[in-house]
Formats: structure tokens, C-alpha cells, sequence
């Protein structure tokens, strides 16, 4: 997935929010070390020269306008999400809610087949597109935790990418569509409960990789607490740090919280995220490389079935790793029963 290029970019940031852009041409060495640093500093990068074709991720975006332009009693039919399927507004069983609708897709092949049957008119199409652009963004998720691996010196430099190549794994593909915000006012700096798109929440996968269209309203917290904006570039691709990944890495790097506030008045928002997650069955525990005598385990092993039971009981914002802490950050937390 990484395309050869001239170009010499290392990694920028930009003015607005200081935030790394990586270019995926860079030699091999090079580039490991910036993706590690990009994790550790922000648990967030956007990433060019990523070899999708602009081609596929167009479809893909026509596809998802195609369906999100449906009436509504046409689109519930593909609902309601259970998880998997249409949504509109409810998210999770939790009493999150958000100025959207949503379609989540398993990436399984069959999986998408059989739902395509209630989301398109022409099925055949939908499923191509999509099984299409799971594999092109899947092979960018893989290549850059082979690159991950390689930064931090693992010695199975595919000890992560297998688990989002598993025939068995447990990827998911979202599509959220935000409508417009009317009586919007531009100069006002107080968000509206009406105005929260998506809450803030980590993501609990391993690696997400998402793209949107032109339009703003994706926000990621800093270290120090400050929300900032991540302006929008719908020929690339913004990577995300999971709680998953955080658990592997002991710690090392940290998932990023994020949230989407749906203040445009002109256009809808439009989002398409892969989440890579490994295998039901597999244990998640830091890497042996990850821990030492000065920097022990910070987390008990569990699995991703364990932690998908967690991620349905309790709201978005809700830290979910705490519950697999060693020594849980403000004391003991208490678990839901994993039946």
C-alpha cells in the first residue's frame, strides 16, 4: 500500500491543530519512526500518498449518498441496527444520541451480501463497492501496523496486522451521515445539545481508518483536555489509535477521544470508517517488547469478546480499558457480567 513518490515531506502539522500529517512514500525506516511518534503525541494522523484509488473511495461515497437520500421508511427497512444494519439517531443500548443516521456493515463478505438486500436497489453493485473498499483500506490499516511493529522494535513485525487479516476478525465498516443544522448560528461558540453529532468516545478497535467528504465538524482532545477541530480533506485518510492498540502497546501509545458536531448549515456531513479489530477469541494483553521490570503489564489479558461485552454496556464516553487495568486509575471498577 505505501506508492513511491520523489517527494521528500516528512511529516508536517498543521497551523490550526498541530497535527501530523505523514506521507507514505517516505523510505521505510523513516517512516516507522514517524508513525510511533504520531501515536505517542497525538494517538492520531492523517496520512497521503496512501494508495487507495480516489476512484474506489468515490463510488464508495456515491454509494452511501445514494441510500442516505432515501425516504425514510425505505431506509429503516435496513434497520433497525442490532448491531449491524440502520440507525438513526440511537447510539448503542446505552441512551447515546446524536444528530445522525448510520449504516454498520461487518466486513465480512457474506455479511455484506446478505445485508445489501435491504439497503440497495441494485445489491449486486452495493456489495462490490463495499467488499471493494474494505480490502483497499483494510491492506492501508495492515501496512501501517506492520510499520507500528517495526518502529517499536516487535519482533513479529505482523504480530497486529494478522489479527485485521484473519479470516475470523471482527472488522466493521460505518457509514455516518450528519444532515445539516438549521438555525445555526455561525458566530456562536457554545455547542447545543442538538449540535453533538457523534458524543465523545474512544474507539475500542485496534486501528480505525477514516475518510470523510468536505465538510468539518470531526474533533479530537488533546493531552491537555482542549478540543481542537481536524479540518477536512476528502482525498485522504485520518488514522486513529483504538483502546486495543493501547492495551498491546502497554500503555505507550493512548487511543484518542473524538467527537463530531454537526454545525454546517449549507452541506451534510458524510463519514466512512474501518474499524480494524481482531478475532473474537483472541487474547489482548501489552506485548512482551511493550513490558519490563521498570514498565510492568498495565493490563490483565482479555478478550475481544470480553471487551466488545464491556463496549455494549456502558455509555460512549465511558473508559472502557479501566476495567482491565492492573491497578485501575480511581480504584476498582466493577465488571458486567461477560455471559
Amino acid at each position: 500500500m505505501v506508492v513511491s513518490s520523489p517527494t521528500s515531506m516528512r511529516t508536517r502539522k498543521t497551523k490550526a491543530v498541530g497535527i501530523p500529517i505523514i506521507d507514505l512514500s517516505l523510505h521505510r525506516s523513516m517512516l516507522s519512526e514517524l508513525i510511533v511518534q504520531a501515536c505517542e503525541e497525538y494517538g492520531f494522523f492523517k496520512v497521503v500518498n496512501h494508495g487507495v484509488p480516489m476512484e474506489m473511495v468515490s463510488r464508495m461515497e456515491e454509494e452511501g449518498t445514494e441510500f442516505f437520500s432515501k425516504p425514510a421508511a425505505e431506509k429503516q427497512l435496513a434497520g433497525p441496527a442490532t448491531p449491524f444494519g440502520y440507525g438513526c439517531k440511537h447510539i448503542g443500548l446505552n441512551g447515546d444520541k446524536g444528530e445522525l443516521e448510520y449504516l454498520l456493515l461487518h466486513t465480512d463478505p457474506l455479511s455484506v451480501a446478505e445485508r445489501s438486500n435491504t439497503i440497495s436497489d441494485d445489491p449486486k453493485q452495493f456489495s462490490g463497492v463495499v467488499n471493494d473498499y474494505i480490502r483497499e483500506v483494510r491492506e492501508l490499516a495492515c501496512e501501517i501496523l506492520d510499520l507500528v511493529a517495526e518502529g517499536l522494535w516487535i519482533n513479529e513485525k505482523t504480530v497486529l496486522s494478522r489479527l485485521i487479516r484473519d479470516v475470523n476478525s471482527d472488522s466493521f465498516l460505518r457509514l455516518n451521515h450528519y444532515p445539516t443544522i438549521k438555525d445555526r448560528d455561525p458566530s456562536s461558540k457554545v455547542i447545543r445539545n442538538d449540535q453533538i453529532g457523534f458524543g465523545e468516545h474512544s474507539d475500542p478497535q485496534i486501528l480505525t481508518i477514516l475518510r470523510s467528504n468536505g465538510v468539518g465538524g470531526f474533533q479530537i482532545c488533546l493531552h491537555d483536555g482542549l478540543w481542537v477541530p481536524v479540518p477536512p480533506d476528502p482525498t485522504q485518510f485520518y488514522v486513529i489509535v483504538g483502546d486495543a492498540l493501547q492495551a498491546f502497546t502497554n500503555g505507550r501509545f493512548v487511543s484518542v477521544r473524538h467527537r463530531v458536531v454537526a454545525n454546517s448549515s449549507v452541506k451534510s456531513r458524510m463519514s466512512t470508517m474501518f474499524f480494524g479489530a481482531p478475532p473474537l477469541d483472541v487474547l489482548i494483553s501489552p506485548l512482551p517488547e511493550m513490558v519490563s521490570l521498570e514498565n510492568p503489564s498495565l493490563y490483565k489479558p482479555f478478550t475481544w469478546s470480553e471487551y466488545r461485552k464491556v463496549m455494549y454496556s456502558f455509555p460512549l464516553a465511558h473508559s472502557r480499558l479501566d476495567f482491565f487495568r492492573i491497578h485501575p486509575a480511581g480504584g476498582e471498577h466493577k465488571m458486567p457480567p461477560l455471559i
